[in-house]
């Protein structure tokens, strides 16, 4: 159902799974290192503490892709950008098939901010939601606060013609408390419109 690989201009996206990725470079990107207070500051997650804990993530990527609830691939720059080959960041598609709708999610390593990446493997992601899973609507949240995510969302809904939904208040279990967070969305008819301009 869901591409094992997605190629963008700058960016290799691969499917989370033990036989694709090795767990030991993807718990550098998870555990605790220099950017790693700054990185996990507005994700709905903890730093992992043990590669075990990186095992159980990939053990969950799995299980959702098997009962096709949700794709999670790693970012890879390619060879021409800096970092290469690199794992950049994650990044998923959540479908919820009754609504006919996704959720999108990226977590981007610092490095590798105000670089676009975000957008482009959006682009990625739109086009799976659209052209191949054939939904109707994709949604991007972020916390309340986070105006990095807020920047790049915004950019390429924006592009899209999709829209700001607004504050979901008490959204988001994070640690021992509830936040706020924003919502976006961009529609299949709103998708096509820019894809036929």
């Amino acid at each position: 159902m869901f591409p094992d690989h997605i190629e963008t201009d700058r960016l290799d996206l691969e499917r989370i799974s033990h036989d694709s990725v090795d767990v030991f470079e993807l718990h550098e990107l998870y555990s605790n290192g220099d950017d790693t207070e700054e990185l996990f500051e507005y994700w709905d997650s903890s730093p992992h503490e043990t590669v075990k804990e990186t095992y159980d993530y990939v053990d969950e990527a799995e299980r959702l892709w098997n009962d096709v609830e949700g794709a999670k691939y790693v970012i890879r720059p390619k060879e021409e950008e800096d970092g290469a080959g690199v794992i950049a960041g994650t990044t998923g598609l959540y479908p919820n098939w009754e609504k006919r709708s996704a959720n999108l999610g990226i977590l981007l390593d610092k490095p590798f901010w105000g670089r676009g990446y975000s957008g482009e493997r959006a682009d990625a992601m739109l086009s799976v939601a659209f052209d191949r899973l054939d939904l109707e609507l994709v949604v991007a949240v972020y916390i309340d606060g986070n105006e990095k995510s807020r920047r790049a969302i915004s950019k390429y809904v924006e592009r899209y013609g999709g829209q700001y939904e607004g504050l979901l208040r008490n959204w988001l279990p994070v640690d021992e408390t509830v936040v706020d967070a924003h919502r976006y969305s961009i529609s299949w008819e709103e998708y096509l419109a820019m894809a036929e301009c």
